[in-house]
């Protein structure tokens, strides 16, 4: 920022598939396995026919025909979000799988199937195997059937949604309390009900450590992704289910003006988030002397929208760069004029702040365009990639990782403020309102309205003395 550069504030840091083998005589070879086994090449197609354990059983000579066979599945184009090239374009080989591994998977199978008390389903066992495997390995990878693919369409335009609970800390129970449930929600046809306990939220164990903006954001997030969340009734055995993210909420941005500087609430990066901040500055009707852009809570978005509106504020710099297995696969470049240069800038970020957000905040960071202040953010910097199979089927899954502008790591390591500002005691047992934005940083908290008056206090000894009017014709 050119002119509160000159300031000298201070500055803190914080912080397996599938081979056909013997099985028990009176087992049946799962349908699912069979077709992913014909598909290999192992056995041939079951079509609606039953297929017996044993009865294609290849010899080695014919299994050998099979090795040279081609994963053409994965043959697929590389992700239309990123335009990253040269990804997904490898080939994996049969021979790359162990037949004992693949005979210990079915073992597995066959053994559930038959010893588990409660009835099973084909289908379901195998998505649960293949969920397993990714999430074991990446924790936002998750296999997509048809419905899920098609909801995970909404991320290009980075809605944001909840499962449609809250809840409160209660001292005398000792656990965080289910307070309200929406109707029809994800969370209400888990079974969750007012007075349950919530234990634990993805990998976070909840406690009295958390705040109630703590528990809100982590029920939060991109419409369509999915949340394990485990609950129970009062002295009874803990469930988990995993929740969808359906309960869509706010995520328009939010502009205001106060004396000459312009406050943006950016709740999630949309394809259309430049426009709608250009439009928030022209309708601003007084003359702009500074801007703040309150990123807290942000969950990310799309990856394009951070670049674009990086664009408004500097010319052909580098945004994020986009490592691949193989190194660096795509250098990102802000683009266009940037109509807001010459505006002093400051971002707003928190610990939730994450993705998108974090690749705006360590861009102008490292050009010394922007102020960032706040509290180190989440430190997400990987790209999921949706790749299609089949049946309409898909696998979201990390296939590479963004770094700052100078190929730093933000994955697990976040964007240090220039200023750090410290949270305040917050009440835990205040109710959540389910009307507050799930991602937009709301005044509705002590918090937020404590970091939003500190940030116009730094704004104000920065800020133009004179405010630039923006009133395009015809728009931008």
């Amino acid at each position: 920022m050119k002119n509160m550069a000159k300031k000298q504030l201070p500055t803190l840091t914080l912080l397996a598939l599938m081979m056909a083998s013997p099985l028990p005589a009176q087992a049946e070879l799962p349908k699912p396995i069979a077709k992913m086994a014909s598909f290999f090449g192992i056995i041939d197609a079951p079509d609606e026919q039953t297929v017996q354990a044993g009865e294609s059983v290849p010899d080695d000579e014919s299994l050998a025909q099979t090795q040279d066979i081609a994963l053409d599945v994965l043959d697929t184009q590389p992700n239309t979000l990123h335009g990253i090239e040269g990804l997904h374009q490898g080939r994996v080989p049969l021979n790359a799988i162990s037949p004992n591994t693949l005979k210990t998977f079915v073992s597995v199978i066959d053994l559930v199937r038959r010893e588990y008390p409660e009835q099973t389903n084909d289908d379901e066992l195998f998505y649960h195997a293949i969920n397993g495997m990714l999430h074991k390995i990446d924790s936002h990878a998750e296999f997509l059937d048809a419905k899920a693919f098609e909801s995970l369409q909404s991320f290009t335009v980075g809605k944001v949604a909840d499962v449609g609970v809250s809840a409160v800390w209660q001292e005398r129970a000792g656990h965080w309390v289910v307070e309200r449930v929406i109707a029809d929600s994800p969370a209400a046809k888990a079974g969750i009900q007012v007075g349950d306990y919530l234990h634990q939220i993805g990998d976070v164990r909840l406690s009295i450590q958390q705040s109630a903006n703590d528990v809100a954001q982590l029920l939060n997030g991109i419409l369509g992704s999915k949340v394990d969340v485990t609950f129970s009734k009062a002295g009874r055995s803990k469930l988990t289910k995993t929740l969808e993210r359906t309960h869509e909420t706010q995520s328009n941005i939010e502009a205001m003006v106060k004396g000459g500087i312009i406050i943006i609430k950016l709740p999630v990066f949309q394809a259309n988030t430049r426009e709608q901040i250009l439009n928030g500055v022209a309708s601003a009707g007084v003359p702009i002397q500074g801007m703040i852009i309150d990123v807290r809570n942000n969950p990310g978005g799309v990856l394009e929208s951070a670049v674009d509106v990086a664009s408004l504020f500097m010319r052909n710099q580098v945004v994020t760069q986009v490592q691949g297995r193989d190194g660096i696969e795509r250098v990102m470049h802000t683009t266009g004029s940037p109509l807001l240069d010459e505006i002093p800038l400051i971002i707003l970020q928190n610990r939730y702040s994450a993705s998108a957000a974090e690749v705006l905040s360590s861009s102008l960071q490292t050009q010394k365009r922007a102020l960032i202040i706040g509290e180190t953010s989440y430190g997400k910097g990987s790209v999921q990639s949706v790749i299609p199979i089949a049946d309409n089927q898909a696998v979201k899954i990390t296939t590479a990782h963004y770094l700052t502008a100078e190929g730093g790591q933000i994955d697990k390591v976040g964007v240090k403020p220039d200023l750090v500002l410290n949270p305040p005691q917050t009440d835990k047992a205040a109710p959540i309102s389910q009307d507050m934005p799930a991602k937009g940083a709301s005044a509705s908290t002590s918090l937020t309205d404590d970091w939003l008056d500190q940030a116009l206090l730094v704004m104000e000894e920065g800020k133009l003395a004179e405010g630039i009017e923006f009133a395009p014709v015809g728009g931008f």
